[in-house]
């Protein structure tokens, strides 16, 4: 197969849930990603690293991350680029702001219609900062697309058709789509690539216009003579976005609340095998709502 891949990543900047403490939630109930650590969301690496595969692959192919989020969100694109990536796009705008999966999914799908030409879009099967698994199956739904989810591994693609071996309870499948398709990908398929000290080099000061705006003087003849470094911010206007179906708005769900739950051991009991001692330390989990 000769064919060149357009392909579309679509990436998440989340809290590191690892560090979630007192302030992680505002008032009205969404996160407040500007008390904890930011990171790449872990299965939007995954995804990445089997776009990046097919890239090896089949020559000529492109990357383009899609990510949304505050101004802050741009490190996700530039994380992508250090990695292989070709080109990205930051939707950000206060309008997007505390979307639940439906708006997210309404505004990456009308990004993606904005970009128009692909072949594969293809993210993580969920984000750790929600776990619902929910926008990659919205993005194709909303596109009228196939999907494959819990993929683990693209094995080919051939005739406009392709294959991927998916991860799902009780096995391994082998399933077939035909392009265009969506595809979400496990934690299990194969870790992302570290980055490309070349691709760091070239891409370290891309930025977005708001993040030159901060240091409008800074390399600012970089940005004439190299475009590449020129990261694209979306608002909802530019992606003919609906006010309605984007941010609170578009959210029909609320976080109610957010917690940081560490379970220690305050004491240790010894059993032995004995079928009345078992039943003994079950009635008193019961009794103590421990479990049940």
């Amino acid at each position: 197969m000769t064919k060149k891949l357009k392909i579309v990543v679509l990436a998440k900047q989340v809290p590191d849930t690892r560090n979630v403490g007192k302030d992680a939630m505002k008032e009205d109930g969404t996160v407040n990603r500007a008390a904890l650590p930011a990171i790449f969301n872990p299965e939007d690496l995954n995804a990445l690293e089997q776009a990046l595969r097919l890239k090896d692959q089949y020559e000529g192919s492109t990357i383009t991350i899609v990510t949304m989020g505050p101004a802050r969100a741009a490190e996700i694109i530039r994380e992508g680029l250090f990695r292989g990536a070709d080109s990205g796009y930051l939707l950000t705008d206060r309008a997007f702001a505390g979307a639940d999966t439906l708006a997210t999914s309404y505004a990456l799908a009308m990004a993606i219609r904005k970009i128009g030409d692909y072949d594969i879009i293809i993210g993580g099967r969920q984000a750790i900062d929600g776990d619902t698994a929910q926008v990659g199956p919205q993005v194709a739904e909303k596109l009228g697309l196939a999907q494959i989810t819990y993929a683990e591994d693209i094995v080919k693609i051939e005739d406009e058709k392709i294959t991927v071996k998916r991860h799902i309870p009780g096995g391994i499948e082998t399933v077939e789509g035909t392009l265009p398709i969506v595809i979400t990908v496990n934690g299990s398929a194969a870790a992302c690539r570290p980055r490309n000290a070349k691709l760091v080099q070239k891409y370290k000061y891309a930025k977005t216009s708001t993040e030159k705006a901060e240091n409008p003087l800074q390399y600012a003849d970089l940005y004439n003579t190299r475009e590449y470094l020129n990261l694209v911010e979306w608002s909802v206007n530019d992606v003919n976005g609906d006010m309605a179906q984007c941010g609170l708005a578009g959210s029909p769900t609320k976080v109610k609340a957010i917690q940081n739950i560490v379970f220690q051991a305050k004491e240790s009991k010894t059993i032995t095998s004995a079928d009345n001692e078992i039943e003994d330390l079950i009635v008193e989990l019961l009794n103590n709502h421990t479990i049940g």
